[in-house]
């Protein structure tokens, strides 16, 4: 039976408010009886704002409602705007360094600010970029998590925000999202966070939880310094294992799972609790907020707010082999995508089906003529047929083995592997040269990249220089009363360092002033303590990521039944 924790917390001592009902109750005190007030909500591109504004009409009087997107230049002219930003592929954009200003019509805005100012009674002004119109009595944010957004894309529930575009294939709206719509709404929210009032949570219809925003930001600066776990996500893919479902709990009704991400705060989730009421707001304020905590100094100066180390799950186990995949070089990304750093990365593998012949394709092979493999690779998308073995080094896979895949390397994991893939964080340049002939779930061609592929192949990668340098590079670091470490990649190109720790003891540990991520690889469940008692025992599950902040310092790892064979791998910006 599964110890998997779906849902992990992070009990916090401040009030949460649930229920439109108990949230107008604060809101109505907060405006402090006045007879002409002014309440704006801004929020997420994505908030139900239907809801938001029935809902508090049920307990409060309006006598002036603005829906601050009536402001918004028109969407013909925002698309225009973004162009080059959002290209024609259908996949891959340029981030975007628009402001959210950039999306209104200031003669709009002044109207509404008028309508605002000269309002009687009670007036709502809400919508993405109310504060653009006034900051009110009392200003409130709604938020909204990342995932619960990209199931609304699917859903055909929204489109993009200022875009006519819901009926829209959803790779093109996330793609908006991911370039567009959340980098100028994230920056937004930052600024508005110090003379905010209230936080707003809406991702359950019907279900608002709010925390008073200098809460918020102490339950960051809680979180910051003291181990925590992010809300993992699980999907469905057309490679897609079983191993996950047995592993995590999931439901064993669905056909399978593919990816999980355990370990992506620009893409999870974090629960607060408080007496019973939990909120969910996105771990990417954790990081916008708390940086130099949970950062620590030297990552910060180096990556600014951003969490530069991804964890994820590939479950192949009785599935499908990958795509065969390439990740673009640094100069590539940089000059491409408008990214600062590219997605080096490693397979972990978790665990293997028993007496199937897993592997991992890594590399091509010694002699492959670059020509002749990119031809062929050309002619497999008219032909649905390549013979990926005759240009690609495929390696058995066993349970532990570490495969490092720098930036430039044709990878993919094979099937019946399970693999917690370490990489760094810009996960969505994935350029696929070969996909099995698949289609995807939605019945549409998977995309392939061969145009990007191609100028990023590292040929140089070849048989030889996969075994010696990118295959179990294992150096034993240090060892004490019942542990020893293990240095296991990543390879020298890569910035992220992991090390491998067995115990049946305590192991000491120490952040060194950076971030920790680790996953429990073997044994039921550990213990993350400290030596001084700055923090509760914190108790992870096998499988289970989890995230040890910059600021925490000296902290041990336990067996949590005593004496169990238990492993950990830690990954961490390296020096």
């Amino acid at each position: 039976m599964s110890n998997y924790d779906r849902f992990p917390t992070v009990r916090v001592p401040y009030a949460l408010h649930e229920g439109y009902a108990r949230i107008a109750a604060v809101l109505q005190q907060a405006l402090g009886g006045e007879a002409d007030a002014v309440l704006v909500i801004d929020g997420y591109p994505g908030t139900r704002w239907d809801e938001i504004v029935g809902g508090l009409m049920e307990h409060l009087m309006f006598s002036n409602i603005i829906d601050a997107e009536q402001a918004n230049l028109p969407n013909e002219h925002i698309a225009h705007m973004l162009q080059r930003n959002l290209t024609d592929d259908r996949v891959f954009g340029v981030l975007s360094c628009h402001k959210i200003e950039e999306f209104f019509d200031e003669k709009k805005l002044e109207v509404l600010r008028r309508r605002a100012e000269g309002g009687k009674g009670l007036t709502l002004v809400y919508g993405v970029g109310a504060s653009l119109v006034t900051r009110g009595d009392v200003a409130v944010y709604a938020d909204l998590a990342r995932w619960e957004i990209q199931q609304r894309y699917r859903s055909g529930e929204i489109g993009n925000w200022c875009a006519d575009n819901r009926e829209e294939e959803t790779l093109r709206k996330y793609k908006r999202g991911f370039f567009v719509d959340w980098r100028v709404n994230d920056r937004h929210k930052h600024a508005l966070l110090p003379e905010l009032d209230y936080i707003l949570e809406t991702n359950t219809q019907d279900h608002p939880v709010m925390i008073a925003a200098k809460d918020a930001q102490a339950a960051y600066a809680l979180t910051a310094h003291r181990p925590f776990r992010v809300v993992p996500y699980f999907d469905p893919g057309v490679w897609g294992g079983q191993w996950m479902k047995r592993a995590c709990g999931l439901d064993a009704e669905k056909a399978n799972y593919a990816w999980s991400f355990d370990g992506v705060p620009e893409e999870n989730s974090l629960l607060l609790e408080h007496d019973g009421v939990v909120m969910e707001l996105p771990a990417i304020n954790l990081v916008h907020e708390q940086p130099r905590a949970l950062l620590g100094e030297k990552v910060h100066a180096r990556f600014g707010a951003e969490f530069p180390i991804r964890f994820d799950f590939l479950d192949t186990v009785e599935g499908q082999n990958l795509s065969l995949q390439v990740h673009p070089l640094t100069e590539y990304i940089q000059q491409n995508f408008g990214m600062h750093y590219t997605q080096d990365e490693s397979y972990y593998i978790l665990d293997v089906k028993p007496g199937a012949n897993a592997c991992v394709y890594l590399g091509v092979k010694n002699g492959v003529e670059p020509e002749k493999m990119l031809d062929a690779l050309e002619q497999a998308q008219h032909t649905g047929e390549f013979d990926a073995e005759q240009y690609v080094n495929r390696i058995p896979a066993k349970k532990h083995d570490h495969f490092l895949i720098p930036a430039g390397t044709v990878h993919c994991s094979g099937k019946d592997a399970m693999v917690l893939e370490i990489s760094a964080t810009p996960y969505i340049f994935t350029f696929k040269l070969w996909d099995w002939n698949r289609v995807g779930l939605d019945g549409m061609p998977r995309p392939i990249h061969l145009e990007h592929g191609r100028p990023n192949i590292q040929f140089d990668r070849d048989t030889d220089y996969v075994l010696r340098e990118l295959v179990n590079r294992i150096d034993p670091i240090a060892e004490g009363d019942g542990w020893r470490e293990e240095r296991t990649g990543l390879h020298e190109r890569e910035f992220i360092e992991t090390r491998r720790h067995w115990f049946t003891k305590a192991v000491p540990h120490d952040t060194c002033g950076v971030v920790n991520m680790l996953n429990l690889v073997q044994g039921s469940a550990a213990v993350v303590e400290s030596p001084e008692g700055a923090f509760e025992p914190f108790v992870v599950h096998y499988a289970e990521t989890f995230i040890v902040p910059a600021a925490v310092g000296a902290y041990t790892v336990r067996p949590a039944v005593e004496g169990e064979a238990c492993a950990t791998m830690k990954a961490y910006v390296r020096s």
